[in-house]
């Protein structure tokens, strides 16, 4: 029995962990924390029976409290309670689901604590990777990916020298707006840029994969994963989402993971690493698929993704504004006060006038993404 603690529980990747945990029967679930979904949160308790559980703020913690006072389960608030919740002393493994740089500290906190993670929120690294990477080695942690993506490179990367590694391909489905030109996307709706072609994810990563800076994200993710610099990463569109990424190494071979677009899929293979599970679902049909093409990515029509590549170029603290820019563009997007056009835009502007600091820590990170977001306010 393997006992883990969620962080994001209510959100796409965490329900569909516990369901993950439904199917399998011999995962514990001994903690959980989420946003402010208290109703879902209240499920999820009385199916898992986890003892400690925690959402953002103290009146959603009442809430809570009352909705399960018949069961014995200590509710906690705040970012002391996502700290709390992914060092409780039984989890073995955390699962970091939750969205934003919220999840750095816990993060770090739970690697201290010596847990494993299965990692999903792309921010840690993006931000943070030149201290959460010596800091897995210096506790000898494993960060096990649950992205798609990384985890395809993850698995092509078993049995193999990584130092015989010469590139990442790694793929894009290219987004529900894949062949249109900047003129085409001017009367973008939020409707519109949630109609993912392939996947079904949450409301924030669906709008960065319209825009390809989910894709971004991913870049400078692996650039940490995988000890590579971005220039040896290159984004490949595979419009199905049927290979999930691939490596090449030295000698010209590539190696590419494939399957059905299905997040359980890595999840399940983060969590019971090293060991294949049985997972319930479709199975690639190769007589009915007949072809798979790829495509260049249009990084003119798609500035985020060109925009990614110069943060990770600049380093420091540049990637935590580009992650924080278009965090706060896209939330403006979802609340109809921007045009989608003005994601990539928000993304440019603040990233021209921010001076990068080498090797933030974790106060700068955050003071950082304070700054961006003030700096926006000021604008749009």
């Amino acid at each position: 029995m393997k006992r883990i603690a969620i962080l994001g529980s209510t959100g796409s990747i965490g329900t569909q962990t516990l369901e993950v945990a439904r199917e399998n029967g011999d995962l514990e679930i001994v903690s959980l924390a989420a946003g402010s979904n208290v109703k879902k949160l209240e499920e999820q308790i009385r199916e898992f029976s986890p003892k400690l559980v925690a959402v953002w703020t103290e009146t959603s913690a009442k809430d809570l409290r009352e909705r399960i006072r018949d069961l014995d389960v200590r509710v906690v608030s705040g970012m002391d309670g996502l700290v709390e919740v992914c060092t409780c002393p039984q989890a073995e493994i955390v699962v970091t689901a939750i969205v934003g740089m919220i999840g750095i500290i816990p993060t770090i906190a739970a690697m201290k604590a010596g847990k494993d993670i299965a990692l999903a929120n792309k921010e840690t690294l993006v931000t943070a990777g030149h201290m959460i990477i010596p800091l897995a080695e210096e506790t000898g942690v494993k960060i096990l990916p649950v992205d798609s993506e990384h985890s395809a490179i993850f698995q092509c990367l078993q049995g193999e020298n990584r130092g015989q590694l010469k590139k990442i391909l790694l793929t894009a489905s290219g987004g529900p707006f894949r062949g249109k030109k900047r003129s085409d996307l001017t009367k973008i709706q939020v409707e519109d840029a949630l109609r993912h072609p392939n996947w079904a994810m949450g409301r924030k990563i669906t709008i960065d994969s319209s825009t390809l800076v989910n894709k971004g994200l991913e870049m400078m993710e692996a650039k940490w994963l995988f000890g590579v610099e971005p220039r040896d990463i290159q984004i490949v569109v595979q419009p199905k989402s049927i290979i999930h990424s691939m490596v090449e190494f030295v000698d010209g071979a590539v190696i590419a993971q494939l399957g059905t677009p299905d997040m359980k899929l890595p999840i399940q293979y983060a969590l019971y690493y090293p060991e294949r599970r049985y997972l319930p679902g479709e199975r690639l049909d190769f007589w009915k698929l007949t072809e798979i093409t790829f495509e260049k990515p249009d990084m003119e029509t798609f500035q985020g993704l060109k925009l990614a590549f110069d943060a990770a170029a600049a380093g420091g603290s540049m990637p935590t504004v580009y992650n924080a820019a278009n965090e706060r563009a896209v939330s403006k997007f979802l609340e109809r006060k921007i045009a989608y056009l003005e994601i990539p835009e928000i993304i440019e502007a603040s990233m021209e006038v921010h001076k990068v600091m080498p090797n933030p820590t974790v106060d700068e990170i955050l003071e950082t993404e304070q700054t961006v977001y003030e700096f926006i306010e000021s604008r749009w």
